[in-house]
């Protein structure tokens, strides 16, 4: 079978490539050893090949041939043996039938003794199988098996019109049964003569003439085989046992090798002829297109190149400069793989590679840039902060110097105008040893041809290759246009910083003259930086404003100092959380009696919403507090209160209602030294006795504000002067990294050292628990107690008597003199006359008189009724009503205490004079308009 020729003059080399290159496919590796004879017959009898494939084939069609007649043979030896056996039946049925002796037997008395010897005879005789003489009637007169004679036959009984052959199946097969009758000269039948023989008994001829069949189809068969094996042998080694879909393949292959791979192909033989040449090769080596079949020293190859051709030396990546290309130059002999001495040459352009790969690992480590960009920029909502990672990011993998400029507005996280007229300087980096011409937090301003104003006005980054080329640039600011250059910065892309359509700043990358210049490729790259750090820097800017708003709504409604108590020395820190304002606070709220409330709570959340909700739980705790509740009374209101704002809140259609809210409310009395506590799921406070031990209550915890169901319970516990008592939020003891029993331990630490003043106990805790990365807000209120002293306080029991006025009045102008107070003397006996002529006569027994010397003189009446009086205008023609109205005139402050036993009035004046004078009649001739009795 001829070969396709790959190019004129060239099909035996090719042929030869081409071969090798189906052994290395087949074989997978090496073989360094001519192929042997019986590999070549194994190969043969391959039917992937096409020399298998021929023989395969011709095998088959002399295989065919041979059944073809054998089949044949057999079927005409089966349609003899039948013929035969029905000729021989029938001839023996009619020689039997129509001899004499046969008839005169059948018509004689005895038929059986005359037939059946001679039956007998005629089937050891014929080699016949059955012999049966029957009468008309059908009764047997012959039969192989004497016990069936005389019985009647199976099948047809009356004799036939004439001889009649069937062919029937029985248990020793196919037989052939011929009837014939047995006449009278007359022409009438007396019986039936039947003859049957089996068709395998006459097919002995044709087995015998089988074996000489099969004998020659299967001579013919190695004839055909061995002359097929011939052929397809030497059409093996002209295909090297290549299959067509192989050969097809390889042809492809070797096409694709020619012309479509871009590395070069040389096949130099062992006379230094050049046999194979691609066309990348070609091009490389700038060769003519008929440089095959040439020498390669008649080529014009560069010196290097062709001793490397025609030496026997193999090279492993040689490099070789050829016209103003570096080629890689790889060398191996053809002898171990083909049939033939030559070797085999590749060739890569190495300068192309290497230009390629540059710009891989630029394009690497670009991304690698943008995704530590995406990591390190706006780690935090801190604008200035995360305009210094933008820097840091950029300096010095992309350039090696970076500004970054931003609107004053952004600074304050407010919204920018639009226009940019002064930017400020937020961040600078540059190489070790770079010192910035403009400090950080210097307010700048773009000239109108700057590239600066150019790239904002544009909305794309704009580059400056050469600044030194850049005269707009430098007539701009020539003074500091002169001093970058002298630092050797050359080159610069100005980006604008947008986002949601907003300009925030500026950023300008610069690059010193030891690196190349900028050039466009490098303006999207800086583009997708700046537009991802604009949106970190205006989510800051975002966070910035809120976080504003939130820190001045809730330093508006925190305390913003606490006056100085008579019963307790308080301090004070809070410490919002880091990541946001959220809804910690305390007060302190004077209350009636020289009492002192201590408030501390906590709203969950942060920002604007917990800040605004702790103002207005703050602000019904002072509302609250001046009804003089008992603190499980006020939490209670508390706790409807909120839960009416849980409901109130989404059903308006406003903001979500509150997500939770704890308190802890105090009451204590320096009187008698006790304080009421109750809590609504807020941490217990510590107690800090004199003696250094700490301890923390077991209060009735309460579920927390807005729940409701559950009563809140207060305790009264009685502190020693000295205590000290310290509220405080769960954001002191409890963190991310820390426990709430651990940071309680830490806190009893802390608070063992009773000596320390509130102000040192409030930095001792915080040292000890420091709030640095604080996820939570931390308020904490230490108040050290005091007891009044027992000659400060004065008390009588008032009988329920009209006339037991003016002996009050007596005892409290006594009393206030001896306390030095007789300026108050007046208001004192008018205010007392008043409330204690009311408790007489509209309250119930028993009634007390308190007075107590604080900073304020205060006055108690109290009685067992809780029926509370309330002030009202007389008209002028009342005889009454203008008591209390007085009592509101000549005290500052005054109000009703309930107890559990009833209630108190309570007033309060200034120790010296200074009280709420009114006009008209005072001194003695204004209580003189009035009678003890009818008071």
């Amino acid at each position: 079978m001829p070969l396709p020729e790959c190019r004129p003059g060239h099909r035996e080399q090719n042929g030869g490539v081409i071969a090798h290159s189906r052994r290395s496919l087949r074989r997978g590796g090496r073989d360094n050893s001519p192929t042997p004879p019986t590999g070549r017959l194994r190969s043969l009898f391959r039917p992937r090949t096409v020399a298998g494939q021929v023989f395969l084939l011709q095998v088959v069609i002399a295989v065919l041939i041979v059944a073809a007649a054998l089949v044949a043979l057999v079927l005409q030896a089966g349609d003899d043996s039948s013929k035969d056996a029905r000729e021989r039946s029938l001839g023996i049925a009619e020689t039997l039938a129509y001899a004499p002796d046969t008839l005169k037997a059948m018509t004689g008395p005895n038929p059986t003794k005359v037939l059946q010897p001679v039956a007998q005879k005629i089937m050891k005789g014929t080699d016949v199988d059955l012999v049966v003489i029957y009468s008309k009637d059908g009764i047997r007169y012959t039969h192989p098996n004497p016990a069936f004679i005389g019985k009647p036959v199976f099948g047809p009984r009356k004799p036939p019109p004439s001889a009649v052959t069937h062919t029937i199946q029985t248990t020793q097969g196919r037989s052939v049964v011929s009837y014939v009758p047995v006449t009278k000269p007359g022409g009438g039948a007396v019986g039936t003569v039947a003859v049957a023989i089996t068709v395998q008994k006459v097919e002995t001829t044709a087995g015998r003439q089988l074996p000489v069949l099969l004998g020659t189809a299967a001579g013919a068969l190695v004839l055909a085989a061995a002359g097929t094996a011939l052929v397809s042998r030497r059409l093996l080694r002209q295909t090297h046992g290549l299959g067509p879909a192989e050969m097809t393949r390889m042809y492809d292959h070797h096409d694709a090798v020619l012309h479509a791979v871009r590395e070069g192909v040389l096949i130099v033989g062992g006379d230094g002829q050049l046999l194979l040449a691609n066309d990348e090769a070609l091009r490389l080596l700038e060769l003519p297109p008929d440089a095959e079949g040439q020498k390669v020293t008649d080529l014009p190859l560069d010196a290097g190149i062709a001793e490397l051709l025609t030496s026997e030396r193999t090279a492993n990546d040689e490099v070789h400069l050829t016209a103003d290309t570096l080629l890689a130059v790889n060398k191996r002999p053809t002898a171990p793989y083909g049939e033939y001495e030559g070797s085999v040459v590749t060739l890569r352009d190495t300068t192309e590679l290497r230009a390629l790969s540059g710009r891989a690992e630029v394009a690497r480590e670009r991304l690698k840039l943008l995704y530590d960009a995406g990591m390190k920029i706006g780690t935090t909502l801190d604008v200035s902060r995360t305009a210094q990672e933008l820097a840091d990011v950029a300096v010095p993998r992309f350039a090696d110097v970076v500004t970054v400029e931003l609107v004053e507005e952004v600074l304050r996280g407010q919204e920018p105008t639009g226009a940019i007229s002064e930017v400020r300087r937020a961040a600078v980096r540059g190489r070790p040893g770079y010192q910035p011409l403009v400090e950080l937090g210097r307010r700048l301003s773009f000239a109108p041809d700057s590239p600066q104003a150019r790239c904002v006005e544009s909305g794309r980054g704009v580059l400056e290759a050469e600044l030194t080329e850049a005269g707009e640039w430098r007539a701009a600011d020539p003074d500091r246009a002169r001093r970058i250059l002298e630092r050797g910065i050359h080159s610069l892309i100005a980006v604008p910083l947008r986002a949601r359509g907003t300009v925030l700043g500026v950023v300008d990358f610069w690059r010193c003259r030891r690196e190349g210049a900028f050039d466009a490729e490098d303006v999207p790259f800086a583009e997708e930086l700046a537009a991802r750090a604009a949106v970190a820097l205006d989510n800051a800017r975002r966070y910035t404003r809120e976080h504003t708003m939130a820190v001045t709504l809730q330093r508006s409604l925190l305390p913003r100092g606490l006056p100085e108590y008579s019963a307790l020395e308080v301090a004070y820190r809070y410490l919002p959380a880091q990541a946001g304002v959220g809804g910690d606070w305390f007060d302190v709220i004077e209350l009636s009696g020289a009492r002192v409330a201590l408030v501390v709570g906590d709203v969950v959340g942060h920002g604007l919403h917990a800040a605004a909700t702790m103002g207005r739980l703050r602000t019904a705790v002072h509302n609250f507090s001046t009804l003089d509740l008992a603190p499980d009374e006020l939490l209670g209101r508390l706790d409807d209160l909120v839960a009416r704002l849980d409901r109130d809140g989404p059903a308006g259609g406003g903001e979500e209602g509150l997500a939770g809210a704890t308190c802890l409310y105090a009451v204590y009395d320096p009187s008698s030294g006790t304080c009421s506590l109750a809590r609504a799921g807020h941490p217990p406070p510590a107690l800090v006795s004199p003696d250094g031990s700490v301890a923390f209550p077991d209060l009735p915890a309460g579920p927390p504000l807005g729940l409701g169901g559950l009563p809140f319970e207060a305790t009264e516990l009685r502190l020693p002067e000295g205590s000290q008592l310290v509220l405080y939020t769960d954001g002191l003891v409890e963190g991310r990294e820390r426990d709430i029993g651990a940071g309680l331990e830490l806190l009893r630490a802390a608070l063992a050292h009773p000596d320390r003043p509130p102000e040192q106990t409030c930095q001792a805790v915080l040292d000890a628990l420091p709030p640095d990365h604080a996820s939570d807000d931390i308020a904490l209120l230490v108040a050290r107690t005091r007891v009044l002293d027992p000659d400060l306080v004065a008390d009588w029991d008032v009988p329920a008597d009209p006339a037991a006025v003016s002996r009050v009045r007596a005892d409290v102008a006594r009393q206030l003199k001896d306390w030095g107070l007789e300026d108050t003397s007046f208001t004192t006996e008018l205010v007392l006359s008043e409330l204690v002529t009311n408790a007489i006569r509209y309250g119930s027994a028993p009634i007390h008189v308190r007075l107590l010397r604080d900073r304020k003189l205060i006055c108690e009446v109290s009685d067992g009724s809780s029926t509370s009086p309330h002030l009202r205008y007389a008209a002028t023609t009342d005889e009454g009503g203008r008591g209390l109205f007085l009592v509101a005139r000549y005290a500052e402050r005054w109000g009703t205490r309930y107890t559990p036993t009833g209630k108190v009035i309570w007033t309060e004046q200034p120790l010296h004079g200074g009280a709420g004078s009114a006009d008209g009649p005072v001194g003695g001739d204004l209580l003189d308009q009035w009678d003890d009795v009818t008071l």
